[in-house]
């Protein structure tokens, strides 16, 4: 098996590659198209954002950052794991046109610190952070997602008892069961936001794969626009109070367009920020950080479904988005990032190289320029079912059943960054969940001067670790293995070790694979000394010395 990886032939890169896969990624860049085009819009109105400058960040990601990303098959743009961060830069820096363009400076800045991370090389930055509070995070931000967008879907804007929108999760949470009250009030906008709903939980069920292959998002776009066009649905949505009083009943537009394309690109970017210092430094770290983050995790996913089993250079990515971030902040556009649904999109449709992003790029260009007056045509009540559907995907049950499985540890980390994030902000949330599981490992017997600096030994092809291999120490541990090379044979002795967490022994079963698939093997040597720190019998759960 290890010959036949070594002989593997790959994709050729650049103008040979394009040459040589036009076809497969000229279609598959279609097809992530036909699900980005919505998605852009639906997430920048969703993170009060101009929608149509959602399609510029897309734009940017595929013709621009494609020539420069480290990943090969990841799709580059505005993603929903971001919604919160952006629409509470808009509302922090005053909201409205004046909030979007200080929130486009932080965004800018953002932009230059990730070409800085990559620069210096931490690209690994995502093996910090342990799995089970990055999963919370992502979860939390589903949930949020949800309680924002299931008001949209039947009409409702609530606001608070002063008049202003809810913004707060835990609020909207509460008004759910209000909105439910009122259910067909709206009865053509509700009729649009169910059928919406049923197409896109429905279409992945259906038993045709062929079918399957067509974007769920495309389906709700074919159905929801003539069906609003023939119930007269105009987005209309009722804007009432705590109380259940009507406060604004009208019309909204979703979007408002000028003459073209070049209308709409120009220099939107504001820095005034800087005279709300501590907003600004808040939003620059979360836009660097959780962006960062979310476009590492995406890589390593995407990586694991590459046919080809190449192998992504992280820090040539960060410096790739973060480029795309510094333009699409100047445009006006949204954050982007490695995107995981249309990245996983890209990756089933069948492409080969980095030239399907380019070619979704292209295709959003072309909308661009000649239909995106149609885009009006689209229903809030449509975009807002899709919205719901990748915050389900977000914050799916079988999330906490996969925590449970691994164990109660997991899951105490896993909630407890959801309840702090739902509670608070993202850079809370997450503080919580790594300071818990901090004191889990103390708790389990890790050494407290080893939780954040690995003890390890090279001698010749064996490393050994000592004291505890967790995640906040494991970014030294990836340094000792990255320095061999897949097709070595490597022992990783931990024989001398207390605990092994649960985000480090995930690692250290992907890295197995990586260099099996490779030629070369590594072996973990006294892993057996060790048992399960809770009861769970997963192959992942977090392990103690006997």
């Amino acid at each position: 098996m290890p010959k036949e990886n070594k002989k593997r032939i790959l994709p050729k890169d650049g103008i040979q590659g394009l040459k040589e896969n036009f076809s497969s990624d000229a279609i598959s860049g279609f097809l992530v198209f036909l699900l980005a085009l919505p998605l852009s819009l639906g997430i920048a109105g969703a993170s009060d954002f101009p929608p149509i400058y959602g399609l510029i960040s897309a734009m940017i990601g595929g013709i621009v950052v494609a020539f420069f990303a480290g990943s090969l098959l990841t799709i580059k743009g505005p993603a929903a794991g971001l919604i919160v961060i952006v629409a509470g830069s808009v509302s922090e820096f005053g909201g409205g046109e004046n909030g979007w363009h200080l929130a486009l400076g932080a965004v800018v800045v953002a932009g230059i610190i990730q070409i800085l991370f990559g620069v210096f090389k931490l690209g690994s930055l995502s093996n910090f952070f342990p799995l089970s509070a990055v999963h919370g995070m992502l979860a939390a931000i589903g949930i949020i997602i949800i309680s924002k967008q299931i008001h949209i879907v039947f009409g409702m804007n609530p606001l608070t008892p002063e008049g202003k929108p809810m913004v707060e999760p835990l609020e909207l949470l509460k008004e759910i069961p209000n909105t439910f009250a009122h259910f067909f009030k709206h009865k053509e906008v509700d009729e649009v936001g169910i059928i919406s709903l049923i197409i896109v939980f429905g279409w992945p069920l259906l038993p045709f794969k062929a079918i399957k292959k067509i974007p769920s998002a495309l389906i709700v776009l074919i159905v929801a626009i003539p069906l609003a066009s023939y119930l007269g649905v105009q987005n209309i949505v009722e804007v009432k109070n705590s109380d259940g009083k009507v406060i604004v009943e009208g019309f909204a537009p979703l979007l408002e367009f000028k003459k073209g394309l070049l209308d709409i690109i120009g220099i939107n970017v504001s820095f005034g920020g800087f005279s709300q210092i501590g907003t600004f430094i808040k939003y620059v770290i979360m836009f660097g950080l959780v962006g960062s983050l979310e476009s590492l995790l995406t890589i390593k996913a995407i990586d694991m479904q590459d046919p080809f089993k190449r192998k992504s250079n992280s820090n040539k990515d960060l410096i790739a988005v973060g480029l795309g971030n510094v333009i699409a902040g100047i445009l006006g556009g949204l954050p982007m990032i490695s995107e995981v649904a249309r990245s996983s999109a890209n990756a089933n449709n069948g492409a080969k190289t980095r030239w399907a992003n380019f070619y979704h790029g292209i295709f959003i260009l072309l909308f661009l320029l000649f239909a995106v007056q149609f885009s009006n045509l689209i229903p809030k009540a449509a975009l807002s079912a899709m919205l719901i559907g990748v915050g389900y995907k977000l914050a799916h049950p079988r999330e906490f059943g996969h925590m449970a499985k691994i164990g109660w540890d997991q899951v105490f980390v896993f909630i407890t960054t959801i309840i702090f994030t739902l509670a608070t902000d993202l850079l809370i949330g997450i503080a919580a969940g790594i300071v818990i599981k901090l004191i889990l490992h103390l708790i389990n017997g890790a050494p407290i001067f080893n939780l954040f600096s690995a003890k390890t030994k090279v001698d010749g092809h064996k490393i050994t670790v000592q004291g505890a291999a967790v995640f906040s120490n494991f970014i030294g541990i990836q340094k000792n293995i990255d320095q061999f090379p897949l097709t070595d044979s490597v022992v990783f002795d931990v024989r001398q070790c207390k605990l092994i967490d649960h985000s480090v022994i995930e690692n250290l079963h992907h890295i197995k694979e990586d260099f099996k698939s490779e030629g070369g093997s590594f072996t973990i040597v006294g892993i057996d000394e060790f048992k399960p720190a809770t009861k769970s019998k997963h192959k992942h759960a977090a392990l103690k010395k006997k």
